[in-house]
């Protein structure tokens, strides 16, 4: 059985200044497929905290304290949602949250091993996101790419799925280029991708395409593949996963690719 990583961004889960629960519901029916297959087990990042707690208290998003304040609020509402539509497939589900000193801590990240694999042994789906309440500056992750792709490392994930408003990895940048085009594989990011520009942060989202190349770069340094994709047209993943043909995203493959991602 192949265990995978999904993380999916704020921007796919929120609608405007709301959650896009259509969005949420169509995630999981993806990920409730996946395991009906029994070739897969899944462990999901989720993003949405913040889009979830700003329906109920309006802050100024871009204050890193308000965003905690809207975390702690959302991350209950956004737990609620999960449960919800996992319990329609008879799924249940767990919410664990994580800081970046759970990974430097060799007591801490074999605790967090093992709760991972005692989820999992009992069919439960784990939900992983960044703990911000106790984040500061020296702890936090500051985006989930990262923390999903620490995550893949930490939990011995075959491969990690990034599902975004990005839908892949392009030769310029789409939104200014019209005539940008994707590559659908890539084997080595060059140096020059991974130095962080000025405007990478949103108003719910603290990413962007950096982030996510830097995310692909870790593991392929680890020699563990990376795909990325739309969140709003879940037919790509699903296609590469379940039909085994790759028609749109970006594989970020490994040297040692154990071909997770054909």
């Amino acid at each position: 059985m192949k265990r995978l990583i999904i993380k999916v961004g704020s921007a796919v889960l929120r609608e405007k200044s709301k959650l896009s629960l259509e969005r949420l519901d169509n995630l999981v029916t993806l990920i409730a497929k996946l395991k009906s297959t029994k070739e897969y087990e899944i462990i999901l990042v989720s993003s949405g905290a913040v889009a979830a707690g700003s329906i109920t208290l309006d802050l100024d998003k871009k204050n890193s304290l308000n965003r905690q304040v809207l975390s702690s609020i959302g991350q209950p509402l956004l737990m609620k949602h999960y449960k919800n539509s996992f319990s329609k497939y008879d799924i249940k589900c767990a919410q664990v949250l994580l800081v970046s000193q759970d990974f430097d801590s060799r007591a801490r990240s074999i605790n967090a091993k093992n709760v991972i694999e005692i989820l999992l042994s009992n069919n439960i789906v784990p939900i992983i996101n960044e703990n911000d309440v106790v984040a500061n500056d020296e702890i936090v992750f500051g985006d989930n790419d990262q923390l999903a792709a620490y995550s893949t490392d930490l939990f011995n994930a075959a491969g990690l799925i990034i599902l975004s408003d990005i839908d892949g990895f392009y030769d310029k940048n789409p939104s200014e280029n019209i005539d940008a085009k994707l590559i659908k594989e890539v084997n080595k990011i060059e140096d020059k991708y991974l130095q962080k520009p000025d405007n990478v942060y949103s108003e719910f989202g603290t990413g962007g395409i950096y982030t996510k190349l830097k995310s692909a770069h870790f593991l392929m340094q680890k020699n563990i593949s990376m795909y990325l994709s739309t969140g709003f047209d879940l037919k790509y993943i699903k296609t590469l996963l379940m039909d085994k043909k790759h028609i749109g995203g970006t594989i970020f493959r490994s040297k040692n690719d154990l071909e997770v991602f054909k």
